[in-house]
């Protein structure tokens, strides 16, 4: 069956069967907050929402609206924890096939996935879903250092990250 069909399992985790592949692009950053600020700019602008907060100190809003503050503080020991890691920011947009209508629970499924599978599914997290384009897609932003201050490992994380996305 050309369509995509995704699925969930008992344990509300998505299995997705598609033809069509989702297209990851991981870019990394000094700072969380200019990946937290170029998608509260998409939300401010409409063209954007909150969708899911994971791990993190405030739960994901009804509104999809996002509160710099506490995101921050979410990140912030994990900040103090380690100083020298340079590119410590992970952000990621995940990009279904544009043919993929998926609804927000499933995009949320998938994100919980790939991000347990990238070995961040511990982390705080956030999942931005972006609707400025012709296909709906996923941005997550998250960090490098786990609360203890250690670098996680992100050696062949595009290998992983399409390894996951198959």
């Amino acid at each position: 069956n050309p369509e995509a069909q995704s699925t969930f399992r008992a344990d509300n985790r998505p299995f997705r069967k598609t033809a069509r592949r989702m297209v990851a692009r991981i870019t990394s950053g000094s700072s969380p907050a200019g990946a937290l600020f170029y998608n509260k700019e998409k939300i401010d602008k409409e063209r954007a929402y909150l969708l899911l907060c994971q791990n993190a100190l405030m739960t994901t809003p009804s509104d999809g609206r996002l509160d710099m503050i506490r995101a921050m503080e979410t990140f912030q020991p994990y900040l103090d924890a380690n100083q020298r890691t340079k590119k410590m920011v992970f952000h990621v947009s995940l990009n279904p096939a544009p043919e993929d209508k998926l609804t927000d629970a499933q995009l949320s499924g998938i994100a919980q996935v790939y991000m347990e599978k990238m070995g961040y599914g511990e982390q705080p997290y956030f999942v931005f879903k972006h609707t400025d384009i012709d296909r709906d897609h996923l941005h997550i932003v998250s960090l490098r250092i786990d609360s203890e201050g250690r670098k996680l490992p992100h050696d062949f994380e595009a290998r992983r990250s399409m390894d996951t996305l198959r």
